[in-house]
């Protein structure tokens, strides 16, 4: 099976299409866990424990693991998901030319999907492109404000540079694999890309503390063979503090695979 057909399964046999962002900012990691050997792989097994029951794919972003302790955190994150049966996409929007993008294809040895950033074009994406066993999700259309500085751009052709991506990243789909990043933050541009691409999948982040769009997210993430999920990240795992943030974040979870299943009725 590949990688979405896989995601299909996962969303149908939880009805959820809920993808947690296992992001632990220290900051906010409780200080009782302050003092174990890896405290963000003791945040993170406690939050997979509390949320996997409602978590259709976990997605830990690599800047909280590029540290001394981070890679063998990330190690035992991605392990222990797989053990409680949820897929793991590495937030990392990596993108490289020769040698350096095969070694970063390599995470996909680890985890299940990853983000990659088209700026440099095809030949920075092949070695993605190209592992038919893994997803990769294309940056399209981003949450984030600034990200129309050139996402927005008009094209000679009258497209935006972000509906150019979304076609170019549906005629690289020769094994099935990709997937576009959409934010829910820009809803009628989340419905654009949707009709440019229907048989692709989105990852559209946006709806916690960004407050995107969750009925947009909801109704437009899922590709025509019913593979694509929604993405929060500090609304639920820091939804509360001290000895029970793992109890307040399953909370958060049920509250959120609840609010964009509504939507899917």
């Amino acid at each position: 099976m590949t990688f979405f057909e896989s995601l299909a399964d996962r969303i149908n046999s939880i009805g959820s299409i809920l993808c947690i962002g296992l992001d632990p900012d220290p900051a906010y990691i409780p200080s009782h866990l302050q003092d174990e050997d890896l405290p963000s792989w003791s945040f993170n097994r406690r939050i997979i424990d509390a949320t996997c029951s409602y978590a259709a794919a976990y997605k830990p972003n690599a800047a909280y693991y590029e540290n001394s302790d981070g890679w063998a955190s990330l190690v035992e994150t991605i392990s222990y998901a797989h053990g409680k049966g949820v897929p793991v996409i590495l937030d990392a929007k990596r993108a490289d030319i020769g040698s350096t993008a095969h070694q970063y294809a390599k995470l996909l040895d680890m985890a299940d999907a990853i983000t990659a950033n088209p700026y440099m074009g095809i030949d920075s994406l092949s070695p993605f492109l190209s592992r038919s066993d893994a997803g990769i999700f294309i940056l399209c259309r981003t949450s984030n404000p600034g990200g129309s500085d050139l996402q927005n751009l008009k094209l000679s052709s009258g497209t935006h540079l972000y509906e150019h991506v979304a076609l170019l990243a549906d005629s690289w789909n020769e094994h099935g694999n990709v997937g576009l990043v959409v934010g829910a933050t820009n809803p009628d541009e989340l419905q654009r890309v949707r009709t440019l691409t229907p048989d692709l999948p989105f990852l559209v982040p946006g709806i916690g503390a960004q407050k995107g769009d969750a009925e947009s997210a909801a109704k437009y993430c899922l590709s025509s063979s019913n593979a694509g999920l929604v993405s929060a990240s500090r609304s639920i795992i820091f939804a509360g503090a001290g000895d029970t943030f793992d109890k307040s974040a399953a909370e958060a979870a049920k509250r959120a695979r609840n609010l964009l299943n509504q939507f899917l009725k």
